[in-house]
């Protein structure tokens, strides 16, 4: 590892813990059973196929995106490199046989070669420090013809529409007050960290696909995320329906090439 992101990393690692107690309570985070739940159940099927298999999830946090892929009948090895997430993840999931937590670092997973079927993870590809490391390492641990599937977004730009409904948000706080729970309450260490990394100037589906193709990927193929856009929508009130509008949320879904025979 680059000994100049060590800081950097140890930083990312205190950052999400300190969060860990509190994190699922942040808007759009948890994913509650019932549509949302639904949603991201079918883009995870659409995109490695409905069949059980076996994955990896990485940054899995307090084990919501775990929850989909146990839900669907998937043996999940979940890593992250925090502690304390992983300790809400494993209470979480505490006596379900399917899922193996691991104190790893996505970047360098220590998995073995060719061991999964799909490497799966949220909003964890932007907190990268060092990106073409990952993708090799990832390509690495998937068998022939195993899938990628990452779901981000450009949290550096907010969108037209998205700098308008955050000013409507700022005026509905004045009435209501501020949520404690978003991203916004440790503002000051996020923005410090976004400032140091690769993607400090955004990453989009434009900019990660060239990366993806030269760690060796193909069929890149980027399946649309308005399903769950719009199920996080259904059940929230205005201030965080108007949150699902602030930035350009991306999947993208790839393979690793089927070795041929020679």
């Amino acid at each position: 590892m680059d000994m100049r992101n060590h800081d950097l990393k140890e930083d990312i690692r205190e950052y999400w813990s300190k969060r860990s107690a509190t994190f699922d309570l942040a808007f759009g985070h948890r994913i509650p059973p019932g549509p949302e739940l639904e949603a991201w159940a079918a883009a995870v099927r659409d995109a490695i196929g409905p069949e059980p298999k076996r994955v990896l999830e990485l940054a899995c946090g307090t084990g919501e995106v775990t929850n989909v892929l146990l839900s669907l009948g998937h043996e999940v090895t979940a890593l992250d490199f925090s502690e304390a997430m992983l300790g809400v993840a494993r209470t979480k999931h505490a006596g379900n046989t399917r899922v193996r937590f691991v104190l790893a670092d996505a970047e360098r997973t220590m998995e073995p070669d060719e061991a999964y079927d799909a490497v799966i993870c949220r909003h964890l590809v932007w907190t990268l420090t060092e990106p073409e490391q990952a993708l090799a390492d990832w390509i690495r641990v998937l068998k022939p013809g195993g899938r990628l599937l990452v779901f981000d977004g450009d949290w550096t730009q907010p969108t037209r529409m998205g700098r308008l409904a955050g000013l409507a948000v700022r005026l509905i706080e004045r009435l209501i007050g501020h949520d404690p729970y978003y991203d916004g309450a440790m503002s000051e260490k996020h923005a410090d960290i976004m400032r140091r990394l690769p993607f400090s100037d955004g990453l989009t589906a434009e900019r990660l696909e060239p990366l993806v193709r030269e760690a060796g990927f193909v069929n890149i193929a980027f399946p649309s995320h308005r399903s769950i856009a719009m199920a996080q929508r259904k059940d929230a009130d205005l201030r965080n329906r108007l949150r699902t509008l602030f930035y350009r949320r991306f999947v993208l879904v790839a393979s690793r090439p089927v070795d041929v025979a020679s």
